[in-house]
C-alpha cells in the first residue's frame, strides 16, 4: 500500500475498517477535532513509521504500555519517537518501582489495542485503570502522530486538541515527565 497520500478526516467508506478504528473517527468527529490521515501497511515500530511521517508532516510519537511488577498499575507513556527510553528514569519520576512492558493481554483488556497499535486514542476504551504519562518534549510539538487503535493508518492531530478536548472527554488527566535525550548505559 502506498504511503504518499494524505487524506483529511475519516475514510469515505469505513465498512471495511475495524470497529475500534471506526469508534476513533466517530469520537474525533463528534468532538470537532480535525485530523489528517495516511493509510499504509502494518507499521508497528517507530522505524517503520519514518516514511509515513514524511507524508503526514508530523512525527509519530512512541507509545509505551507499561506496568508495575505486581501488574496492578498500568501506564501509557507518550514520548518523542526518536528519544531513548530507560524504565528506571521514568520509574523514579512517577514513584513506581520496577516498571516493565505490560502484556499483550493487558493491552487488549484495558485499551482494546494490540502490540504495535498502542495509541493515546486507546484511552477511549479504558475504564480508569491506565495512567497517562507524557514526556514534556512531546507537549512542545504542535501536532501528534498516532494510530487510530490499528497500525494500518496514522493520524496527525493537534496536540492541543488531544490535551484540551480528547482527554477530558475520556476522563483522563496526565502526568508530565522529563526524560533525557542521552541515556547512560
Amino acid at each position: 500500500m502506498e504511503t504518499s497520500t494524505l487524506y483529511e478526516g475519516r475514510p469515505e467508506n469505513c465498512s471495511e475498517r475495524l470497529l475500534k478504528e471506526q469508534r476513533c473517527y466517530d469520537m474525533l468527529d463528534r468532538l470537532g477535532i480535525s485530523y489528517s490521515r495516511v493509510d499504509h501497511e502494518h507499521a508497528d515500530t517507530i522505524e517503520a513509521c519514518h516514511e509515513i511521517e514524511k507524508t503526514l508532516g508530523a512525527e509519530i510519537c512512541k507509545n509505551l504500555f507499561l506496568t508495575n511488577r505486581q501488574q496492578t498499575e498500568f501506564y501509557l507513556l507518550l514520548m518523542p519517537g526518536d528519544k531513548p527510553f530507560k524504565t528506571k528514569l521514568l520509574s523514579k519520576q512517577i514513584g513506581t518501582a520496577r516498571l516493565s512492558f505490560a502484556s499483550p493481554e493487558h493491552m487488549h483488556e484495558l485499551l482494546d489495542i494490540t502490540p504495535g497499535s498502542v495509541s493515546v486514542l486507546g484511552l477511549m476504551n479504558d475504564k480508569g485503570k491506565v495512567h497517562l504519562v507524557i514526556d514534556s518534549d512531546l507537549l512542545k510539538d504542535e501536532y501528534l502522530g498516532c494510530h487510530p487503535c490499528i497500525n494500518t493508518s496514522t493520524l496527525k492531530i493537534k496536540t492541543a486538541n488531544i490535551i484540551e478536548k480528547f482527554l477530558p472527554e475520556v476522563g483522563h488527566d496526565y502526568a508530565v515527565v522529563e526524560l533525557p535525550w542521552e541515556v547512560e548505559e
